[in-house]
């Protein structure tokens, strides 16, 4: 066999191959269930995607591609802004064999988008298992650190600490015994760095803290200690608590100025 019919063969082989293929994935996708419907986040959702049957459109390197139009809706009262998402591909069996990614423009409040995408499987697609948004990892530092964080009002360790964000809105917490505790939102957008950092300077306390067993503060100033009991001074009034009520009290330092001795003069006696 000459070199012109032998790779004439090959690529009739790899169509016929690449045809058969298809067919395949065309008879095991047929049993599949259509449109595939998931939602994020799965706890309170916020976004209903509505993904169409898989068109096979080719194989590459042994694994087949394929597209899939999606229709996305927005659940919530607020917009949602430019995000990315990945798709993970499951078989029959649930297991994972591919992934695409997702990405959206922002969908107004009750809105609804339309995209398509495209993805690549070693096996045979048959369903979505899985939906995550895009995570980008920063570094949330304090000053001074060791500061306890909370993300969305989860723990979340202390600082420095690398989070994944997913994309949108969050809101982060610190706090550490002697400093004023800090809250803030942060919003994450589909564009930002990934390893970027976000600071936080925790001040000092302006009144002195006393914690409660029953988990309440009082913010004030501690008037005066005893082995029976606590008085605070809040907004002018002194609230007195007994011993056994208080967990621990953390006390502010003073800055106070100490004033020199006043003297008389001595009257000087007449000579």
């Amino acid at each position: 066999m000459n070199g012109r019919l032998h790779s004439g063969f090959l690529f009739c082989l790899r169509v016929f191959l690449t045809g058969l293929f298809l067919a395949m994935h065309g008879v095991c996708l047929a049993q599949a269930s259509f449109p595939i419907t998931l939602v994020w986040p799965p706890n309170d959702p916020s976004l209903k995607f509505s993904f169409a049957k898989f068109q096979q459109s080719g194989l590459v390197n042994g694994q087949g591609i394929f597209v899939a139009d999606v229709i996305v809706q927005n659940l919530s009262d607020q917009p949602v802004p430019k995000s990315v998402f990945t798709v993970f591909v499951m078989d029959k069996d649930g297991v994972r064999i591919g992934r695409g990614l997702l990405r959206l423009n922002e969908i107004a409040s009750k809105g609804m988008q339309r995209s398509q995408i495209q993805f690549s499987v070693a096996g045979i697609p048959v369903g979505l298992k899985m939906l995550s948004g895009r995570t980008i990892n920063m570094n949330v530092v304090s000053t001074p650190p060791g500061a306890a964080l909370k993300i969305d009002g989860q723990d979340a360790g202390l600082t420095p600490k690398i989070i994944d964000f997913s994309i949108g809105a969050h809101v982060i917490e610190l706090s550490k015994e002697g400093y004023a505790a800090v809250t803030t939102p942060l919003d994450v957008g589909a564009d930002e760095v990934e390893g970027g950092s976000v600071s936080f300077e925790l001040g000092g306390l302006s009144q002195d803290t006393v914690a409660l067993r029953d988990g309440t503060t009082v913010l004030g100033t501690v008037m005066s200690l005893s082995l029976s009991a606590v008085v605070v001074r809040v907004d002018g009034q002194d609230q007195k608590y007994d011993r056994n009520q208080v967990q621990k009290i953390i006390l502010v330092e003073r800055v106070t100025t100490q004033q020199p001795p006043v003297t008389q003069p001595v009257p000087q006696k007449p000579k």
